[in-house]
């Protein structure tokens, strides 16, 4: 095992570790909020979404980036 392998691997585990963590705190927060103010659901339901997208995103870009490091 390589010096890079051990970077794609760090780098694949600290963004699973990221992403799940984020994604577990932005349903969290969202499901706070529904319980709180029932009626804005429509309001609260874009924002989420874009987050938990823009979140996973992210975790798609580095799983690319520890693919790049392979590679080199």
């Amino acid at each position: 095992m390589t010096l890079q392998h051990f970077a794609a691997a760090l780098t694949i585990g600290v963004t699973w570790v990221g992403a799940t963590v984020s994604l577990g705190l932005i349903g969290k927060v969202w499901l706070e909020s529904l319980g709180r103010n029932p009626e804005g659901s429509k309001a609260f339901f874009v924002p989420a979404i874009l987050a938990l997208a823009l979140t996973e995103a992210v975790a798609i870009y580095w799983f690319v980036i520890a693919f790049m490091i392979i590679s080199n």
